[in-house]
């Protein structure tokens, strides 16, 4: 059945190709396809787990300097009362106010850092892009 019209190289191959083989090169499509989501989903995870761990490690530091502070205030209170306000503890305050400003920088970043995690949004994406382009295509006759 020619009607003059030359056909496409996509109608040539269904044409000349069997059904099980077609379903067997579908099948193998898919198969990749799912392979290279679980890459892009191991990818995006190994990512959200670095930023996770920066960001835990800020906040360990922001505890830290928060340990600090207390000490240097705890001292700074001993100092000062001991020696009713006057002489060695007035340097201690100045070193935990110090002290404090660092566990607040640090506090910050870490909050930054665990906010910008975002999970895996392009293997979300595309996980839900599959079960469309599975379904058959109505195309107009």
């Amino acid at each position: 059945m020619s009607s003059g019209i030359p056909q496409t190289a996509a109608e040539q191959k269904a044409a000349t190709t069997s059904l099980g083989d077609l379903f067997g090169q579908v099948s193998g499509d898919i198969s990749t396809l799912m392979r290279q989501e679980v890459e892009l989903a191991k990818v995006e995870a190994k990512q959200s787990a670095i930023r996770a761990g920066r960001g835990a490690g800020l906040f360990a530091g922001a505890s830290e300097a928060a340990r600090f502070t207390l000490l240097f205030l705890s001292i700074a209170l001993w100092w000062a009362l001991g020696a009713y306000i006057t002489g060695l503890g007035w340097s201690a305050v100045i070193v935990a106010v110090i002290w404090g400003i660092i566990a607040a920088v640090l506090a910050v970043k870490g909050r930054k850092e665990m906010q910008a995690i975002k999970g895996l949004p392009e293997t979300t994406q595309t996980l839900q892009e599959i079960p469309g382009t599975l379904k058959p295509s109505e195309e107009p006759r």
